[in-house]
Formats: structure tokens, sequence, C-alpha cells
């Protein structure tokens, strides 16, 4: 679908790119196609790892963050509306004065209403519509300087950005898996999925805890977890929780899994964080896990665990407590 756009887009003239220089790409999806951009000068400028990973593995030279002087942009508009205000204003500030901003987006991911946001602001050329979204373009400037990123302060004393999950302050469900933690935590444990800290922190304040590494595909959460959590016993990760091997099996894992791939709802992520928690622990691990109720994980778990027992939750999370990963027969 970006594809299309952009290929008719450059094609009928609806946008133009400069003859030659560095182009930026900020935040594309695995699976989306890049080929009618020159490959040689583009830079992907994603910080989910198994986004900037699978660019890295095509070849694009990758950064989590622009680092400036790009002669354009293609901002590739995410669903929250406030990421989009600040991955707009890092483009707009990034490409040279003047220089063309790209922004291409589904209708689901609200291209339409932040096409009509923008040109209240900025000189933007006319939408081109194709495959449920469109495609146009304003010049580089100032103009979005008050919707850069900005770090805040939420309940707790926590710090968030803009586009991380729960950015406005704990969501419900780690709330309870907080409360629900035994006092006691055995001495190696990983936090999967971990955010910007929110459950690290209530995970230190048990006893036993010797080691906790905290693991977290998005770049933005993982810094703010740096900010939030700087107890010496924690080794923070970047990296795809999917993938991430510890150097030495956990005890147990803490985890709240997304169910979430880009809009669609997909219950198979959080089953496969149920199964990379089972097999990152010792056989006589505990994995500690919220869900929300209406989520197919129950035989997954059985799958993975001798021992499962919901453990409390309300009316829309369920708290788990599953132990002693079952190990595939070789």
């Amino acid at each position: 679908m970006r594809s299309a756009r952009l290929t008719l887009a450059l094609e009928s003239g609806a946008v133009a790119l400069p003859e030659d220089g560095p182009i930026a790409v900020f935040r594309p999806r695995m699976g989306d196609d890049l080929s009618a951009l020159p490959k040689a000068s583009v830079t992907v400028v994603q910080g989910f790892k198994p986004d900037h990973d699978a660019f890295a593995g095509l070849g694009y030279k990758t950064r989590v963050a622009g680092e400036g002087g790009y002669a354009a942009a293609l901002v590739c508009l995410p669903r929250s509306r406030a990421e989009a205000h600040a991955t707009l204003a890092a483009a707009a500030s990034q490409v040279v004065p003047g220089g063309p901003v790209i922004v291409d987006g589904q209708k689901t991911d609200g291209v339409d209403s932040m096409h009509r946001e923008l040109r209240g602001r900025v000189d933007v050329t006319p939408a081109l519509s194709k495959a449920h979204g469109k495609i146009f373009a304003f010049p580089a400037g100032p103009a979005l300087a008050d919707w850069a990123g900005q770090e805040h302060e939420v309940e707790g004393g926590f710090v968030t950005r803009p586009g991380v999950f729960s950015a406005d302050g704990p969501d419900r469900g780690s709330a309870l898996l907080a409360a629900a933690l035994p006092d006691r935590l055995p001495a190696r444990v990983v936090d999967l999925g971990a955010g910007w800290g929110f459950l690290a922190r209530a995970i230190l304040q048990r006893d036993g805890v010797q080691r906790l590494d905290l693991v977290e595909a998005e770049a933005e959460a993982l810094d703010c977890a740096r900010r939030n959590v700087t107890d010496p016993r924690v080794q923070f990760h970047w990296a795809d929780a999917l993938a991430w091997k510890p150097e030495t099996p956990a005890d147990a894992v803490v985890c709240n899994p997304p169910f979430h791939s880009g809009r669609a709802a997909d219950p198979a992520l959080g089953a496969a964080f149920i199964r990379a928690a089972a097999a990152m622990m010792t056989t006589s691990g505990t994995l500690w896990l919220v869900a929300n109720r209406h989520l197919p994980y129950a035989q997954v778990l059985t799958d993975s665990f001798r021992e499962v027992e919901e453990i409390g939750g309300d009316s829309a999370f369920r708290l788990t407590r599953a132990a002693r990963p079952i190990r595939p027969r070789s």
C-alpha cells in the first residue's frame, strides 16, 4: 500500500524529491516497500527493534534517531497522534529548510485529520489518495517546533514520552500485576516487554531480587526506563523480546505482553511472549502475567507450564501465575 502510493505520487509529480542528497524515512514498519526511493540515499529512522533490524537486514542504513541535514524525509504516519506530532516535528527540523517532508498514512491511522491539521500551519500539497490511504508533502522549517516530543512526568514520578505505551500513566493491568507480586521474588528476574519501567520498580521493591533484566523493543520507552529505574541491579536490553536470551536462565519472568500489531489485535503476539518466557527460565521458574480476560491464552499457558493458576484481576484483566516450564522433547 505504501509503495503503491509513494510510486504514484513520485511518478505523477504530486510529491517531488530533490535530485540528490540523503533521505530520512521515519518509522517505517517491517514489510513496508521503500523501493520507490534511491536505496543508497535512504536512512531508516526507527526505534522499534524488530522493524529496525528488518531494514538493517535488507541493507538499509538505520538509526534510532535522526541526525539532521537531510535533503528530504518520508514520515510513515504512526497511529498515535502524540507520536505523529513528535515525528513530524523531528522530520521538519532535520530536513534542510524548504526541503520536502512527505507524509504517508492509512485513513485508519488518522491521515485525513493530520492533513487538515497541517493545513493550518504549513503549506501542504493536495493529498493523493490510493489504497485506503493518502500521501502529501510540506516544506521543512520551524513551524512545527511546538509539536516536538517532550518528556513529561506522570503518577509516581515516572518520566514518559509521546508514543510510548501508556504514556499518560501506569496502565490498569500493570498496576494490578505490581500489587499482586509476592513480597519475595527469586534472585534472577526478567521484566519482558518492560516499557518505561513501572513494573521494574515494583519488582525491585521485593526482597530477594539480585538481578533484573529489563527487556524492551521500543528505544524511546527504554530511554525512559533508564531515567525511571536507576538501581544497580538492573541490566537494560534494547531487544526483541521474542528473540532475546538471558546470559543464564532466569528464575522468574514478569510480563504484561502486548496484543496488538499495529492497529490490529493479534493475540498470537501475547502467546509468543508466553512461550518466550517459558524458554528463558529454569525448569523451576515462575511467570507472573497480566492479560485482558478476553484473550485466549489458556491453551498456550497449559502447553508451556506444568502449573497454571489464576491469582486475581478484575472484570477486564486476569492475573496468572504459571510455574515449572515444560521443555519440548528433542
